[in-house]
């Protein structure tokens, strides 16, 4: 993978042989970053590159820039990716969290995508730190339904959120379908 690749999560199984791998390659020319997936037989030789998820433009939570936080969760659904969104504002960036939902057979078709952020810096010390207003997760697990993500907070303190499972798959499946909006 080129240098300036970063924010990498492994699907934990194989599609149709391959290992597929989310992550945001920079490309120095702009100031967008948007979500590439690409596949390999090995761990080691990676192609098929392509882009999955696009930050939008204008005033959007997630303008700009976009980049994967944590590995996919295998639902019913589909696969649930969380990532964040960075907004520039005239006070700075803040990091926002949103949700989006691939196909189970094939992770590049996106089929949901959330509207507005579901999780954003708030509390005094995601707001004030090292680096003010970002929450940033490091990882999530699910045990009996629940959702545990672990996420920095102002690049200054590790934190905890929780809730269930099916209330983030509720909030998806209301979501505008890409999948549709696309054909």
């Amino acid at each position: 993978m080129p240098p300036d690749d970063k924010d990498a999560a492994l699907f934990p199984v194989r599609f149709n042989g391959y290992w597929a791998m989310l992550h945001r390659p920079i490309t120095p020319a702009t100031t967008e970053a948007h979500v590439w997936m690409s596949f390999s037989p090995d761990l080691k030789h990676w192609g098929q590159h392509q882009e999955v998820l696009q930050a939008r433009r204008g005033a959007w939570w997630d303008a700009r820039k976009i980049g994967l936080c944590t590995p996919p969760l295998q639902t019913p659904e589909g696969w649930l990716i969380l990532y964040h969104g960075v907004r520039q504002t005239a006070s700075g960036s803040i990091y926002r969290l949103g949700l989006a939902l691939l196909d189970l057979e094939d992770p590049t078709k996106v089929i949901r995508r959330s509207e507005e952020w579901i999780f954003g810096p708030s509390e005094t010390y995601e707001r004030e730190g090292d680096v003010d207003d970002v929450v940033f997760p490091c990882g999530w697990i699910v045990r009996d339904e629940q959702v545990y993500m672990y996420y920095g907070a102002a690049d200054s303190a590790l934190c905890l959120a929780t809730t269930e499972l099916k209330t983030l798959i509720d909030y998806i499946l209301h979501c505008p379908n890409t999948a549709s909006a696309s054909q």
